[in-house]
């Protein structure tokens, strides 16, 4: 009998539940069938505990979806980390990643939400730590404490559905869209999703949770972890109001911006990669705010298919390139490795909605549909120009990695001789190419009519060559060229540091604190409340003793001394 490692297994499950739960999907489209499965957990004195799982067209389409990438990346992970000497221990912790957020996906409760919520967030923590160095453990610790933040505001929203007799929100989408007081409920619904997939102001632990491995980083940062809170947002959308969906769209358009320019400042490879993710959030938050909640789930599926390949490409680089991550090191990748530049171009010209690829199906409908809407300039400028700076910066990326000189890899003997490798950016490939057309059909089976004009109908094009173009440009700049970039210093480095993002959302946040907490216990723990507390409690206690041990003594003089107080207080006392 053939020896299976766990790698294998997992992968196997996971590819032929991937492949099961998308026919499924596929046939719940077709049918419009929705499954409540209640599963009664323990009953007590008639007080009874029941498991709800939610089964429709988009809990399984995503479930299979979660399924065929995590298949993927843990057979791409048996080859990148084969030297890995706890390798079992990494794909149990995926695996605990993935069965999270199916956990989360498939629960019509609040409680059972948190479960998955929480979990996704522990193991996100162990994984991005898995190396185990300084700057892994403060990345997962950024991580950890910005996404706690949303599961309080779960904890909360928890609370205050006990006004209700029951968690299973689904019930109660309509009384939050009707009733005024439910408005405390969507926001901390809001505030959960903008912390789990990064919006600012919690956009910093994004590109800092690049520390995990690499085929984590392709499961965190395409299908599980980001897209948790639009996940959460396209189940509560319906009850949003109006007010709220502003806020969202806005928020949503500055992260696309704000990533999107980030990018082009960025070296790191895989941080460029991350940045891309947030502004795919930013967008899918954009199109989500205005109510078109299908197109943003169908965007999120596509998004997770190219950026899986994405970042796939991306570690193989990082693998021959002896754990360079640095583009400026790169360099005529395409004669050195042409299969998996090859992958790279597909996918990043999906990220940037090239006709006819996954990415254009859902992004260009996106585009075509704003325009459609009744926006404010500034809305719509920030639309297409995240759009254009999507193409700027893998138009850049390209041309560093892929084209111009070799300036380091002529050191190194590369070869694409890893099966295992191979065949998940195979899959990956075939479905990046013809995903995208496959499900249109199947999301959006009544053709949509979108009366634009010719000019807003070649927008979104003329926008991505021009943006193209001016990537192509800037890849040939550096940070100092020019006069330009030394009068404008201040705002290069505020655009190329995400705001200042990272430096509030650590040294700001962590020194006040500290000092404040440095203070409190230096004069309050080992000052006051040491002398009126435990320290002046025992010097009393400690004083009482030796007055009670010198009594105790039965020493004749102090016997004496007492007898004679006592005799002169009896005395007063009769006499009075």
């Amino acid at each position: 009998m053939m020896y299976l490692g766990v790698c294998m297994l997992s992968f196997l499950y996971l590819f032929m539940s991937s492949l099961m739960l998308l026919l499924l999907g596929f046939y719940f489209i077709m049918s419009d069938l929705i499954f409540f499965v209640e599963w009664e957990f323990i009953t007590l004195n008639s007080s009874s505990i029941v498991m709800t799982f939610l089964l429709d067209w988009m809990s399984l389409m995503f479930m299979g979806f979660v399924f065929f990438i995590s298949s993927l990346v843990i057979l791409y992970s048996d080859d990148y980390m084969v030297g890995d000497l706890n390798i079992n221990r990494f794909i149990f912790l995926v695996l605990l990643f993935v069965f999270s957020m199916m956990f989360l996906i498939i629960s019509p409760n609040m409680i059972s939400i948190l479960l998955g919520w929480d979990g996704l967030g522990l193991v996100s923590y162990c994984l991005v730590i898995y190396y185990q160095n300084v700057k892994s453990c403060n990345a997962g610790m950024l991580t950890a404490l910005s996404n706690r933040i949303g599961d309080v505001a779960l904890l909360m929203v928890i609370s205050w559905m006990l006004n209700f007799g029951s968690w299973n929100y689904i019930y109660y989408l309509d009384c939050f869209k009707i009733s005024g007081e439910m408005e405390l409920i969507t926001f901390l619904i809001v505030l959960a999703a903008m912390t789990k997939s990064a919006q600012i102001p919690f956009s910093s632990w994004l590109p800092a949770a690049m520390a995990a491995p690499t085929p984590v980083s392709a499961l965190v940062h395409s299908s599980t972890l980001v897209t948790a809170g639009v996940y959460l947002l396209i189940r509560f959308g319906v009850a949003f109001n109006n007010f709220l969906n502003e806020v969202l769209l806005i928020i949503g358009v500055l992260t696309m911006f704000m990533a999107g320019v980030g990018a082009n400042y960025e070296f790191d490879l895989k941080k460029i990669i991350a940045l891309s993710t947030l502004s795919q959030l930013g967008l899918m938050m954009g199109i989500l705010s205005l109510g078109y909640y299908k197109l943003a789930f169908f965007h999120l599926l596509m998004h997770a298919l190219f950026k899986a390949l994405l970042f796939m490409c991306a570690g193989v680089m990082i693998h021959f390139m002896n754990d360079s991550q640095d583009i400026r090191c790169m360099g005529n990748l395409g004669s050195q490795m042409p299969f998996t530049s090859s992958c790279l171009m597909v996918s990043n010209f999906s990220l940037c909605g090239m006709p006819f690829l996954a990415g254009f199906y859902s992004k260009d409908l996106i585009l075509e549909m704003t325009s459609m809407c009744y926006l404010n300039i500034f809305i719509f400028f920030m639309f297409y120009f995240s759009t254009g700076l999507t193409v700027c910066y893998s138009v850049r990326l390209f041309y560093y990695t892929l084209y111009g000189d070799m300036n380091m890899v002529s050191f190194y003997y590369m070869n694409e001789d890893n099966k295992k490798m191979l065949i998940g950016m195979n899959l990956l490939l075939i479905m990046v190419i013809f995903g995208g057309s496959l499900m249109s059909w199947f999301f959006f089976p009544t053709p949509i009519i979108i009366c634009l004009s010719l000019l807003y109908k070649l927008l979104a094009l003329m926008v991505s060559v021009t943006g193209g173009y001016m990537g192509y440009e800037l890849s040939k700049l550096n940070l100092g060229d020019g006069l330009l970039f030394s009068k404008i210093m201040n705002l290069v480095y505020f655009m190329s540091m995400m705001w200042y993002l990272p430096y509030i959302s650590t040294y700001c946040i962590s020194s006040m604190p500290l000092k404040a907490g440095y203070s409190i216990l230096s004069g309050m723990d080992f000052g006051w409340s040491e002398y009126f507390g435990s320290q002046g409690l025992f010097t009393y206690m400690m004083f009482m003793s030796k007055v009670n041990q010198v009594w105790q003594f039965n020493n004749l003089s102090v016997y004496m001394l007492f007898y004679m107080v006592w005799f002169f207080i009896l005395v007063m006392f009769i006499y009075n």
